[in-house]
């Protein structure tokens, strides 16, 4: 049963009322950065959309900074613009789509609808099973769970800068212009196992949509769990990569 949204709320702000209560027992405290952390994780859980939206923005441009992407003319991105033809909007979502050249099979997406594929993954993988993995991105966003490991990482950021406010010497002030390492938050969030599946059957109903070979779901997490097995995923943040393809398989019979 999902958390009812007063729940969520209530735990953020519990937890800021804790990460004040401790930060006020220290000497040299700067109440002015506790009140502006405190805003941050207060604010992480009521988040507006267009908020979501400027701050996905921002995030995603410094993460296209800061890694390689295939130039437009490559095969990567002509490939990419093939297979996402006709989901340029899914659900009323607006995506944006492009590659890292990075070896590792890897894929992400960011609550304003950016999703990024890793170029191994695509060496490594048929244009169904390429599909699949988009697919399950858009889930992710469609479903609400990419904005929710948003405002987690949003959150994680502005605890530290609480911290710091404090005069801890244990964490480091986070600047605004950290986007980069919220993003490596987002990238590494961890969904729970109910969120996978949902995702992927939001991926296999979407691809149905599209009269596309839903059944490279199958594939697709086999080739993941070869390379690196079912106890971690090809994902960082998605779980058991074999036990889903288990699942997906037996719907399928």
């Amino acid at each position: 049963m999902q958390t009812p949204f007063l729940v969520r709320k209530t735990s953020y702000v519990l937890g800021l009322a804790a990460t004040l209560a401790l930060s006020g027992c220290q000497s040299g405290a700067d109440l002015g950065g506790l009140m502006s952390a405190g805003s941050s994780l207060a604010g992480a859980a009521t988040m507006s959309d267009q908020q979501m939206q400027q701050l996905g923005d921002q995030t995603i441009a410094q993460l296209d900074s800061q890694n390689h992407l295939v130039a437009d003319d490559s095969q990567y991105a002509q490939r990419l613009a093939k297979l996402t033809q006709g989901w340029e909007t899914v659900d009323g979502h607006t995506l944006d789509y492009n590659v890292y050249r990075i070896e590792e099979m890897n894929a992400f997406a960011v609550p304003n609808g950016s999703i990024r594929l890793h170029s191994g993954l695509m060496d490594e993988m048929t244009d169904d099973e390429v599909r699949y993995v988009i697919a399950h991105e858009i889930g992710h966003v469609a479903l609400g769970h990419s904005k929710r490991a948003f405002q987690v990482a949003y959150a994680a950021s502005a605890a530290r800068e609480a911290a710091a406010a404090s005069g801890s010497t244990t964490a480091a002030a986070l600047s605004s212009s950290e986007l980069g390492d919220l993003g490596e938050k987002l990238i590494n969030a961890q969904f729970s196992q109910s969120q996978e599946s949902a995702a992927d059957d939001y991926a296999i109903e979407l691809m149905q949509r599209h009269d596309m070979n839903a059944e490279a779901s199958v594939a697709a997490l086999r080739k993941m769990e070869a390379k690196y097995g079912n106890n971690s995923s090809v994902f960082s943040s998605h779980p058991a990569a074999g036990d889903r393809a288990e699942r997906l398989e037996a719907s399928f019979q």
